[in-house]
């Protein structure tokens, strides 16, 4: 058996940890069946492929104007995102994806060594307009406007798709 020294050793990465940072928390229930459901596919197809996925639910502001909650929320939601990450913003006014462009951004980040990205989805109102001058993509999930709870739904089955597609799995068929 050959003797390896140390710097012999392939270097092992720290998968990218993928984080979908939202206001409020989704109740037991078929809503959060769903987003446990694809969050664990992601997480299991992902890890071979050097991406981690995780969520991480705040609080829904109590402020009494709407611009103080969106201001309220996004000051934890940019407190969740460590200096220098990828922040995307989940927004209807934002940029749309297909889902092999959005696979692509994600092994960019991966093959680029970027060791987190946080997706935000604020909560009823949206986000704070300081958040969204501070996001690194602002990213809409279709021309509709859709409820938070289910956009969080809708980005972990993505997550998912993503791996498969990089993974050259067919469950995403063209």
């Amino acid at each position: 058996r050959p003797v390896r020294f140390p710097s012999e050793r392939p270097a092992r990465r720290q998968p990218v940890k993928v984080t979908i940072a939202a206001i409020g928390r989704l109740k037991a229930g078929p809503e959060r069946e769903i987003l446990d459901r694809y969050l664990k596919r992601a997480e299991a197809a992902g890890r071979r492929l050097g991406l981690a996925f995780a969520i991480r639910e705040m609080p829904e502001s109590r402020a009494s104007s709407a611009v103080q909650r969106k201001d309220q929320e996004a000051a934890v939601l940019l407190g969740i995102s460590p200096p220098g990450a990828p922040i995307v913003a989940l927004d209807e006014n934002g940029r749309s994806l297909a889902s092999h462009a959005f696979a692509a951004r994600l092994a960019d980040w991966r093959d680029r060594g970027v060791a987190e990205v946080t997706f935000v989805v604020g909560g009823a109102d949206g986000l704070g307009q300081e958040l969204l001058g501070r996001a690194d993509l602002t990213l809409a999930l279709g021309a509709m406007t859709w409820p938070h709870q289910l956009v969080r739904i809708m980005l972990a089955e993505q997550f998912y798709r993503a791996v498969t597609i990089l993974a050259g799995h067919p469950y995403h068929r063209e």
